[in-house]
């Protein structure tokens, strides 16, 4: 199968063009940001998806059968609405360049778990209650798939939750660095449970719902994680025992707010760049956990545990500090 992959040089996209490769499929990667390290099995397209005349020729000199589409403005703190024209503009240009090229069967177009704030859990696929600038773009993307039908073609639409492992962004790897150096702390005794991601479950994920029956997922909706949530405590203790690190202390939550609400002062200050806050509090104690029933009934087992996934990363991190 020929498939183009949008966000090709991001996280996820960048793993999932190397397992698309490894089997068996040809790759079109398409991104603004060339890549730091090329595949050289991806044919690299640079494009910005609000680029429709350039797209639409992409797609008709590649004539692909298939389409995921990744590339998307994540950032969470945007103030400004344009900011997120690749996830508004780029879907609409997206679409219409799938309809023009009329050689896809198939496509997945990635919105978010943050179309519903976390810990929000939506009665239906069309059950809104984004609270960010980003959520509110990926509503509209997810609304402009639906009224355009995907271009006419098979579709679906996917959610990712929070997802770790090789690859990721430096805030994760700060976090993980915090644990390596023993400055990182729980609150309170919960486990919180949460619906995460091990990057190489969801770009199987991926591949399966690309392979799938079309019965199975035309027009739906997808969360991409893994279906049993973790433990925030359990997890940041298998990367402390990986990492032979000090072991992690618990700190009360009623002092873990106080210390937040003194973060929000420094923060107001000036000091941006200040870890903890309230803001980051609040996302650490709110749990979110997702019914990955359909995603599994599709997807059916994942290669990875959360323990070999804890291994994988922290081979890469060390790696990424030699």
């Amino acid at each position: 199968m020929r498939i183009l992959i949008t966000g090709s040089s991001g996280f996820i996209g960048g793993n999932l063009a190397d397992y698309l490769l490894a089997a068996g499929h040809e790759v079109i990667g398409l991104d603004k940001r060339i890549p730091v390290v090329s595949n050289p099995g991806v044919q690299f397209q640079h494009c910005d998806v609000v680029d429709s005349p350039r797209l639409t020729a992409i797609m008709a000199r590649f004539v692909p059968d298939a389409v995921i589409h990744l590339a998307a403005q994540t950032e969470l703190n945007e103030k400004e609405p344009d900011a997120y024209d690749a996830n508004i503009a780029g879907v609409e240009n997206l679409v219409g360049a799938i309809r023009a090229a009329k050689s896809v069967r198939r496509a997945i177009f990635t919105s978010t778990q943050l179309v519903c704030h976390v810990g929000y859990v939506p009665k239906s696929d069309t059950d809104y209650a984004p609270t960010t600038l980003y959520g509110k773009s990926k509503v509209l993307t997810e609304k402009i798939v639906r009224e355009r039908d995907g271009g006419n073609i098979e579709w679906c639409l996917g959610r990712p939750t929070t997802v770790w492992g090789p690859g990721m962004k430096p805030h994760y790897q700060r976090f993980f660095g915090m644990i390596r150096r023993g400055r990182y702390f729980h609150v309170g005794p919960r486990p919180l449970y949460k619906s995460y991601g091990y990057v190489g479950n969801v770009i199987c994920q991926y591949l399966r719902i690309l392979e799938a029956p079309t019965a199975q997922i035309h027009r739906k909706v997808f969360y991409l994680a893994d279906y049993a949530p973790l433990s925030l405590r359990a997890w940041a203790n298998a990367f402390q025992r990986e990492f032979k690190a000090p072991p992690i202390p618990t700190c009360p939550e009623s002092i873990a707010r106080l210390a937040a609400r003194l973060g929000d002062v420094i923060n107001i200050c000036g000091f941006k760049s200040f870890p903890f806050n309230s803001f980051r509090l609040n996302n650490v104690l709110t749990e979110y956990t997702f019914d990955l029933g359909a995603t599994e009934a599709v997807c059916g087992p994942l290669p990875f545990t959360v323990d070999q996934g804890v291994q994988e990363t922290v081979k890469w991190l060390n790696t990424c500090q030699t």
